[in-house]
């Protein structure tokens, strides 16, 4: 199948990284769905890639919501928009350590930077193991790597090393040309970045991106930082 039909669909995608992937992947010849916890979110982020003469579709996905991201995926198959790519970018941050975290900020984590990305996989990676032909590409951070020290807001940190560890659990179900691999994008400017991080979200998407669009000679399972391989 030629690269231009291919369709990627990016969570947490109207700002930031999520944004810059979108924009790469349909520079590249992909179909992108561009999804947003809030419609409108997706509508106004989708229309100003548009606006740039690129393929992009706005859909609404709340991560923290099993039944939704069903309904999507529900909503997509019904368009006849078969996913090709998953791009899991949407992530919650809360400061503070083990102990100053909230019980809520702790649940809306995992909700969101665990299972969210659990059920994501599980809704669209089936039809690419049909078909034959897949790339899931989970957007973690060294925060959360063992060899890294978890050295990041505690919910954070522990949140993204079970999103690693899911990342080589998932990858196990994968066979053909189906892949699943984890990445982190680096210090990046944005909201959660910050305005003094070292890379723009264009360079931050860049591993993302690679990841995305990986030949059938590529890795599964694995972790990267600038398409090179680092530890869990």
């Amino acid at each position: 199948m030629p690269t231009a039909t291919r369709t990627a669909l990016v969570t947490g995608a109207n700002r930031g990284i999520g944004l810059a992937t979108c924009a790469l992947l349909a520079r590249r010849g992909l179909s992108v769905v561009l999804s947003a916890r809030r419609e409108a979110d997706a509508a106004r982020a989708a229309e100003e890639l548009r606006a740039q003469g690129l393929d992009v579709r706005a859909e609404q996905l709340d991560l923290a919501d099993e039944r939704g991201i069903a309904n999507c995926a529900g909503r997509l198959a019904s368009a006849r928009i078969a996913i090709d790519v998953l791009v899991n970018n949407g992530a919650l941050l809360f400061e503070g350590d083990g102990l100053s975290t909230s019980s809520r900020e702790w649940r809306a984590a995992f909700d969101v930077n665990v299972l969210g990305t659990a059920w994501t996989m599980r809704a669209f990676m089936p039809a690419m193991l049909e078909r034959g032909y897949g790339r899931v590409v989970n957007v973690s951070s060294g925060w959360g790597a063992f060899s890294e020290g978890l050295d990041g807001p505690a919910s954070y940190s522990v949140t993204k090393a079970a999103l690693n560890a899911a990342t080589v659990v998932f990858a196990r179900s994968a066979r053909g040309d189906v892949k699943v691999n984890a990445c982190c994008p680096g210090w990046v400017r944005t909201r959660m970045g910050g305005a003094e991080a070292e890379l723009s979200p264009e360079e931050g998407a860049d591993v993302v991106a690679w990841l995305a669009t990986l030949p059938a000679s590529g890795p599964n399972g694995q972790f990267f930082r600038g398409r090179e391989p680092i530890a869990w």
